[in-house]
């Protein structure tokens, strides 16, 4: 059956292009629509299909390398040395190396303490352990808030220590690098860093540094994060599904083939050599954690992930914070990349199949193309095809691939793959702001280096759904609507009429759907409400 022009769906429209505003439009459209519209939606159509064969390929090679881990039993103890530290008779608790614990702070009022009387109890000597709590907060008030409890601890006997700035220069990796150069802090040779709201069982340390004792070549111990607010809202249950995915597979598979991921900037363990070999720490990007792990790995260093040790934290349960922290995950990876490429390229000290591997998979597959392909093709291009016949996109590119894709990432949470779906629309509507982000950070943009803190509410919302088993946080008028969002979802819902009133195919109804989705985000219907369940 042919394809049916414009104009056949409106007669009479172009019989006079002066019948009208719409009719000119309309006129346009048809004219410009073939000789432009058509052959440049085919080139994106190819470049999209490409990058979801890519996409694909990475996610099939993550998930063979994931099996052939488990069959082979290639646990973190086989592969390097591993013996518990047990204290000597003679020498007592010189045994143990000493260790500095960093605790870097930003207004963190509602997290504050539990963060503190975790870390102040790990089980260590004391005499072997120093605890800094490095506060950048602006507010006068949370400021002594924090230097009370720290106190409290001290007059317990424990070894912590209140730092505080003149000013936030560097942001964190400004507050790391003061920190590290206090004198009792060059007598460590392990810096454990946590962030606010990070609690780490009293075992962590037992557990990760005989990993860098025995191991040389060992630079980093990387934690898994577990969200003890996963269960909030919709919202933290779909993030749950993202960083499952990333903790289990992604650092999983650096970890296993080439000793090297991005370190996630807290529940990690570093040998504070390593750190001074690499150059410090840089806040040339806001991803200072990364960016340390890249120089690091170039200088030869490898770093191990532990699946089994796992840090309690909290999940952004506000549209507004997510979306912040969005941001800098997607920018500063990006902004990187820009900066770094040709160095890991020029680099003598590792093999061209590392390089490979940190410039292709790590970076351009996973940091880059993945973002803007997801936004390009399912919430730009594909809906674009039904306004234009003359375009057909193959089924394989826009069904098969990218629903298989989906399923390897879902089965990382398995608890939440009934919630595929809706992970799906709300991964989509997140690709607008993550694209966005990567092409700012590429191209170096005016938000580039913008670093704002993932907002923490700690025990509010439990208080809170404690008195009412449903409640919505308050919000001004400008946090709640966001016009973008409403913008895209306007299109698509326009395209999925379209094509459910003149298509041959059903893409409306993902089409339909994704709009929906679009629009309860833009509404700020979305991590603003907590269930009771």
């Amino acid at each position: 059956m042919e394809q049916l022009s414009t104009a056949a769906f409106f007669p009479g429209a172009f019989q006079s292009v002066g019948d009208g505003i719409p009719a000119q439009l309309l006129f346009i459209w048809d004219t410009v629509r073939a000789p432009i519209i058509a052959p440049l939606l085919r080139v994106l159509m190819v470049l999209c299909s490409g990058l979801s064969i890519m996409l694909f390929v990475e996610r099939i090679y993550m998930g063979v390398v994931i099996i052939g881990v488990k069959l082979l039993r290639r646990t973190p103890e086989k592969r390097y040395k591993w013996e518990a530290i047990k204290e000597d008779t003679e020498i007592g608790s010189s045994v143990f190396p000493m260790v500095l614990v960093q605790i870097p702070m930003f207004n963190e009022k509602e997290v504050y303490q539990m963060s503190i009387r975790a870390v102040c109890g790990l089980s260590w000597p004391s005499d072997r352990i120093a605890i800094q709590v490095l506060d950048d907060s602006t507010i006068p008030s949370i400021k002594s808030l924090v230097e009370l409890e720290c106190q409290k601890w001290a007059d317990k006997g424990i070894n912590i220590k209140y730092e505080v700035r003149d000013n936030r220069s560097g942001y964190k990796a400004g507050a790391l690098k003061e920190g590290m150069k206090r004198s009792y802090a060059r007598k460590c040779e392990y810096v454990v860093i946590f962030d606010a709201d990070f609690q780490p069982e009293p075992d962590f340390l037992h557990r990760s540094i005989p990993f860098l004792i025995h191991n040389p070549k060992l630079a980093l111990i990387q934690a898994r994060w577990i969200f003890v607010n996963s269960n909030e809202c919709m919202m933290t249950r779909l993030q749950e599904m993202s960083l499952d995915y990333h903790f289990t597979v992604e650092q999983e598979v650096g970890s296993s083939t080439h000793a090297f991921f991005g370190f996630n900037g807290t529940a990690g363990v570093w040998r504070i050599a390593a750190i001074e070999e690499a150059g410090g720490w840089k806040d040339r990007t806001t991803v200072e954690d990364m960016d340390l792990a890249v120089r690091a790995s170039l200088k030869g260093w490898k770093f191990l992930y532990l699946g089994d040790l796992q840090v309690k934290n909290e999940l952004p349960s506000t549209f507004k914070a997510f979306r912040f922290q969005q941001h800098r995950w997607s920018c500063g990876p990006a902004n990187l990349f820009r900066k770094v490429v040709m160095e890991i390229a020029r680099n003598k000290k590792v093999t061209l199949w590392k390089k490979v591997y940190v410039i292709y998979s790590f970076f351009f597959v996973r940091k880059i193309m993945a973002h803007i392909n997801n936004f390009l093709l399912f919430c730009v291009v594909l809906p674009a095809t039904v306004l234009v016949p003359e375009v057909t996109i193959p089924k394989w590119g826009a069904v098969y691939i990218p629903t298989a894709t989906t399923i390897i990432n879902a089965a990382g949470t398995p608890r939440s793959f009934h919630l595929t779906i809706f992970w799906i629309m709300f991964e989509n509507v997140m690709s607008l702001h993550r694209a966005k982000a990567t092409l700012i950070g590429l191209l170096e943009g005016s938000r580039a280096n913008e670093w704002v803190v993932t907002e923490k509410l700690g025990d509010i919302l439990k208080a809170k759904t404690a008195s009412k088993p449903t409640r919505t946080l308050g919000f001004r008028i400008g946090d709640r609507i966001h016009v973008t969002e409403l913008g895209i979802g306007a299109y698509l819902f326009f395209c999925g009429c379209y094509n459910m009133l003149y298509g041959e195919n059903n893409f409306y109804i993902f089409i339909l759907v994704q709009s929906i989705s679009f629009f309860i985000v833009g509404i700020g219907y979305v991590g603003t409400i907590v269930p009771s369940f």
